[in-house]
């Protein structure tokens, strides 16, 4: 068996040289206790009150009351110590798990105990008309209408090993992220609809969400997975702001049989 942290031993040992007890009396009464100890018709008391050891007759102590307080002050005392004990063990085990990312921003599929860097894809935005009118990062397009953001290709070069797969995802800023599944189309895939309000050139984004669960790892660090097993297609991690038109994709797919 490991031994505890070294900072639950010391609280266990701060706790138990602090702790008093109390020595109850058949009266009702009781004295405040380091320690006590019960030798034949006398208990021997360290007394908290006065700092030194004293004796009483120990017809005069209910023993049984006293030991039952105590007994259960140490079952407190083991429960607390057993919880910071597994506290720390979370923050350690977290702590590991971050330093196994590396700190540049992006994504990281989480591949057994190896974290394989997935290369951002590059996307652009079509109108409805099949003009390109702007590539990732760049500002929002001054055009109202309908367009799409795409990516070249129809199958990602990505390959997961399984269903379920798990992300790292390091964001360079506070902004939203997730899974989704992108839509077929002919030489293309597509990661999100976009309809550009005229006038207010307002931008509202439509996406297939996944649904995933989210861990926080870290500040910016958060590892993703999907809630449920994947349908075999293409999908992609995502990072965007809201109405914004930033989004930034890394592309993968998931197909049965298939070796990444």
């Amino acid at each position: 068996m490991r031994a505890p942290h070294l900072l639950v031993v010391l609280v266990l040992a701060a706790c138990t040289l602090a702790a008093t007890i109390r020595l109850y009396l058949k009266d009702g009464s009781y004295q405040l206790v380091r320690e006590y100890q019960v030798s034949g018709d006398r208990v021997r008391y360290y007394s908290v009150e006065r700092g030194d050891w004293e004796e009483i007759p120990s017809s005069l102590v209910d023993l049984k009351r006293t030991a039952a307080e105590d007994a259960q002050r140490q079952e407190t005392l083991r429960k607390e110590t057993e919880e910071m004990a597994a506290e720390e063990k979370i923050e350690r085990d977290q702590r590991r798990e971050a330093d196994r990312v590396p700190p540049e921003s992006g994504v990281y599929l989480a591949a057994g105990e190896e974290l394989r860097p997935i290369k951002q894809a590059e996307s652009k935005v079509v109108a409805s008309k099949g003009r390109s009118v702007l590539k990732v990062l760049t500002p929002l397009p001054v055009v109202t209408g309908k367009a799409t953001v795409e990516l070249a290709g129809e199958r990602s070069a990505n390959l997961v090993a399984g269903d379920r797969p798990e992300f790292y995802i390091r964001l360079a800023s506070d902004e939203r992220f997730g899974i989704v599944r992108l839509g077929a189309k002919k030489g293309a895939r597509v990661v999100q609809k976009w309809t550009i309000i005229p006038i207010t050139k307002e931008l509202v984004e439509e996406q297939q969400d996944v649904e995933v669960f989210r861990k926080q790892v870290a500040e910016g660090l958060y590892k993703i997975w999907p809630v449920t097993p994947l349908e075999p297609g293409e999908y992609a991690v995502i990072e965007y702001t809201l109405g914004k038109g930033n989004v930034q994709v890394w592309d993968f797919t998931w197909r049965p049989g298939a070796r990444p």
